[in-house]
C-alpha cells in the first residue's frame, strides 16, 4: 500500500479537477483515462503524449494500482473465478460469465455484506468495510487485463453486474464513479443498459440513483410479504416491501422500455408454493418489470435447500400467464463456488453490532 493518490480512485470529472489542482490542463484527464482502460497501461513512462515533466509529476505524487489477482479458478462451464486481494486482510471474489452473445462480469462493492440475508454465503461470513472505486473499477481493469483484452483489441466482457458481495447502495459514492467510468467513451464504454446495480432495497438510494444515472436496476426481492421478507432478508424491516416496490415504480418512470429486473431465490418449502406465485404477481402489478427465478445454490452451514424443478416451473408458469416475463437463471460456475449466493472472500470481521450500526439497521 502507500500513501500517493491512486488515479483510479477518480472518474473523468474529479480526475479533471485533479488536474486543475495541480496546475496543469483538464483535458489531460481524458489522455490518462484511455491510457488505462483503452490501453490498459498503468506506467506513466508509457504514456507517450505527456510530457516528461508532467510523467515525472505523476509519478512522484500518484500511482495507478489496482488490485491483483491472488488465485484464479475455471469452471467446466467456462465460468472464471478470481480472488482479488485488496489489502493484507481483505479480499473479495470477482466471476466472468461467457455466453454466445455476451460476457457478463459480477463485482462485488464491499469486503462481506452486513445485510444478513439467511440463504445468501457472502452475508454470513461478515462485513468488514466498503471497497473503494479504484478497488471497484480494478476489478474490471484486471478482469480485461486476465482475459487478455488489452493486449487483443476484443471486448470480452460486455456487461457489467454489481451482483458480487456487498450491498452497492450502501457504498453509493464510490460506485456511482465506478458506473460513470465504465459508461465513459473514454474508458470502459459501456451502455448504460448493460451495467446493472442489484439492491436489496435501499429506497433512499434507489431513488438516487434514478437521478444520478440511467443504469439498469435489479431488486433481491426473494418474498411476497413482509412477514417472510422480514426473516431472509432483514433490511425489508427497514424499508417495507410496499414501500420498496413504489421506489422501483418511480425508478421506473419514464423508463418503460427497461424493466426493473425482480431477482428471487426458490427455497424448498420457504417462498416456492403457488400461493407465492400468485403474491408475487399482485405485487408486481403495475410495475415495469422481468423476474430471474434463482435456483438456490448450497453452502456450508446453511440449512436451505433448493426447490425441485417441477415447482420452479410451476412457480414460473403462473408468472408468465400473468403476462411477466420470467426465466429461470441457470446456474453457472457452481463447480467453483462461483454460483449466485456463494461468493466469499477473506475478511477481517468487527463486532456484528458495528456491522449493523454501518449498514443503518441499529
Amino acid at each position: 500500500m502507500t500513501d500517493k493518490t491512486n488515479l483510479l480512485d477518480f472518474d473523468r470529472k474529479s480526475l479533471e479537477a485533479y488536474f486543475d489542482e495541480i496546475g496543469d490542463k483538464s483535458f489531460r484527464a481524458q489522455q490518462v483515462i484511455k491510457w488505462i482502460f483503452h490501453h490498459g497501461v498503468i506506467d506513466y513512462p508509457s504514456m507517450t503524449n505527456l510530457s516528461k515533466n508532467l510523467r515525472s509529476k505523476l509519478e512522484e505524487n500518484t500511482v495507478i494500482q489496482p488490485p491483483e489477482i491472488v488465485t484464479e479458478q475455471k469452471s467446466e462451464d467456462g465460468t472464471r473465478k478470481w480472488l482479488v486481494q485488496l489489502d493484507n486482510k481483505n479480499s473479495v471474489e470477482t466471476v466472468f460469465i461467457p455466453e454466445n452473445d455476451r460476457g457478463t462480469l459480477c463485482i462485488s462493492s464491499q469486503v462481506g455484506c452486513p445485510l444478513d440475508c439467511k440463504f445468501c454465503s457472502t452475508a454470513q461470513q461478515g462485513f468488514n468495510r466498503n471497497l473503494t472505486t479504484s478497488e471497484i473499477i480494478g476489478q474490471v481493469w484486471i478482469a480485461n487485463k486476465a482475459l487478455g483484452c488489452f493486449e487483443s483489441g476484443k471486448r470480452m466482457i460486455t456487461n457489467i453486474v454489481f451482483m458480487g458481495m456487498g450491498e452497492p447502495l450502501l457504498n453509493y459514492a464510490n460506485v456511482l464513479k465506478a458506473i460513470n467510468l465504465l459508461t465513459d467513451d473514454l474508458a470502459f464504454g459501456l451502455a448504460r443498459r448493460r451495467v446493472t446495480v442489484s439492491t436489496s432495497g435501499i429506497i433512499p438510494e434507489i431513488d438516487r440513483l434514478k437521478d444520478d444515472t440511467n443504469v439498469s436496476l435489479a431488486i433481491s426481492l426473494h418474498a411476497s410479504n413482509n412477514e417472510l421478507r422480514n426473516s431472509i432478508v432483514p433490511i425489508n424491516r427497514s424499508f417495507p416491501l410496499a414501500d420498496l416496490l413504489a421506489a422501483c415504480k418511480r425508478f421506473s418512470e419514464g423508463r418503460d422500455d427497461d424493466a426493473v429486473t425482480i431477482e428471487y431465490v426458490m427455497l424448498n418449502g420457504i417462498n416456492d408454493s403457488i400461493q407465492d406465485a400468485r403474491d408475487l404477481v399482485k405485487c408486481l402489478e403495475g410495475l415495469p418489470s422481468k423476474v430471474n427465478l434463482i435456483p438456490f445454490n448450497k453452502f456450508p452451514g446453511t440449512n436451505y435447500t433448493c426447490s425441485d424443478m417441477n415447482t420452479i416451473n410451476a412457480f414460473r408458469d403462473i408468472l408468465m400467464k400473468a403476462g411477466i416475463f420470467t426465466i429461470t437463471r441457470k446456474t453457472r460456475g457452481d463447480d467453483i463456488d462461483a454460483a449466485c449466493g456463494q461468493l466469499v472472500g477473506k475478511v477481517a470481521s468487527k463486532a456484528a453490532r458495528h456491522q449493523k450500526q454501518q449498514a443503518g439497521l441499529i
